[in-house]
């Protein structure tokens, strides 16, 4: 399958013509869509849930990543091979976190070019050709890569910030719940929030964070949202507490 993680949203025409152009180059390969909200124009942020995410897919899956302020500019477009999975996309940091996590690693240049190529829209006339050729068994199209313009040694391993606000109101961090000792709290905004298993475990109206299904800490509060009656939002702080 082709999985589309994009900031493009569902209104206007943009996710539409990416799957388009998808389904001219691999009509029998299924296209996902993952996230079409991932955080605007923010590869850092964008890149913990691409990472916690992308774990859930099978080996063979292709990622069509497209959080990508410098659309057009000097970024390096590219294709990673991290455990089997495969991603293309920017190589802006949105990959930082799959490459540092995964134990078998291969990235490559894209060489290749469409006949007529946008310069505001690398997603559709670039990444989703090139995402399409891995899904029907060609090999990357270019050259392996050997520079580290791609990579942010220098973004941690966890992020202590919120880098998703979900439908519902709940708030995910960049953290993973496992590196949180277990019974910890959560800072954030002015609030300091035991750890629960599930909503059930707080009254309505109660503020708490738990591990998700995916294995991210994420603030909620039952029956609200935590977004709205705790002020939260993307690139606000998170601290462990002990």
């Amino acid at each position: 399958m082709i999985v589309l993680f994009t900031d493009f949203g569902l209104h206007g025409p943009y996710t539409g013509q990416v799957k388009a152009a998808l389904h001219q180059m691999a009509p029998g390969v299924p296209a996902i869509d993952l996230f079409a909200d991932a955080p605007m124009g923010n590869p850092k942020a964008s890149a913990y849930l691409l990472a916690a995410y992308a774990a859930w897919f099978p080996v063979g899956t292709v990622f069509l990543c497209v959080v990508d302020p410098g659309v057009g500019g000097t970024r390096p477009a590219i294709v990673l091979e991290a455990d089997g999975r495969w991603y293309v996309g920017p190589g802006n940091g949105l990959f930082e976190l799959v490459l540092r996590r995964a134990k078998k690693t291969r990235s490559w240049d894209i060489d290749w070019r469409p006949e007529r190529l946008s310069a505001s829209f690398h997603g559709r006339d670039l990444f989703a050709p090139v995402s399409a050729m891995l899904a029907n068994g060609e090999p990357p199209p270019g050259q392996p890569r050997k520079d580290g313009a791609d990579r942010r040694a220098d973004w941690p391993d966890d992020l202590c910030e919120i880098v998703y606000v979900d439908r519902f109101g709940n708030a995910m961090a960049g953290l993973r719940a496992a590196m949180i000792p277990p019974n910890a709290r959560l800072a954030a905004a002015g609030r300091v929030l035991e750890r629960k298993r599930t909503f059930s475990d707080e009254p309505p109206g109660g503020a708490f964070w738990y591990e998700n299904s995916n294995g991210l800490a994420e603030i909620a509060v039952n029956q609200g949202r935590a977004d709205r009656d705790l002020g939260l939002a993307i690139g606000i702080p998170v601290e462990i507490v002990s």
